[in-house]
């Protein structure tokens, strides 16, 4: 399975229509998931910050997708969204106090939908995937200050 972007290149810098730093507010980008598996029921998608120093920030986490090709910008009305590390519902655009800091979209694709309620976290999530995650893709971007 792999996750690109048509907005951003796998390493390269995230455009500011992106982040928190966006006039208009902060929107997902788009994204493409290529060779799903066949037997793959939905998505899950995390969107995490590793460098940040007091350990990993989630900044987005949309759960029980279908399995779909096309994840569009702004994405609404697929999936059960989940809070983030601000304990808030929906994406939150990157943010760094300083420095250039790694953003990882990981996508995994599972045999089973989760049934977890809106609002879960990841520690609900990462538990209801455990042994169900068929594939994993991970679209890594830049950003900062």
């Amino acid at each position: 399975m792999r996750v690109t972007s048509p907005a951003f290149a796998y390493g390269r810098r995230i455009p500011g229509r992106f982040t928190a730093d966006a006039p208009e507010g902060e929107v997902s980008p788009p994204l493409r998931v290529d060779g799903i598996p066949g037997q793959a029921v939905a998505l899950t998608v995390l969107m995490e910050d590793p460098d940040t120093p007091g350990g990993t920030w989630v900044h987005w986490l949309l759960f029980d997708l279908p399995p779909v090709t096309d994840i569009p910008e702004g994405v609404s009305g697929l999936g059960t969204a989940g809070v983030n590390s601000w304990r808030r519902i929906g994406y939150g655009g990157p943010a760094p106090p300083s420095g250039i800091h790694r953003y990882l979209f990981r996508v995994f694709a599972h045999d089973d939908t989760l049934r977890l309620p809106v609002r879960s976290d990841r520690a609900a999530v990462e538990a209801a995937l455990a042994g169900r995650v068929l594939d994993e893709a991970v679209l890594m971007g830049r950003y900062g200050v």
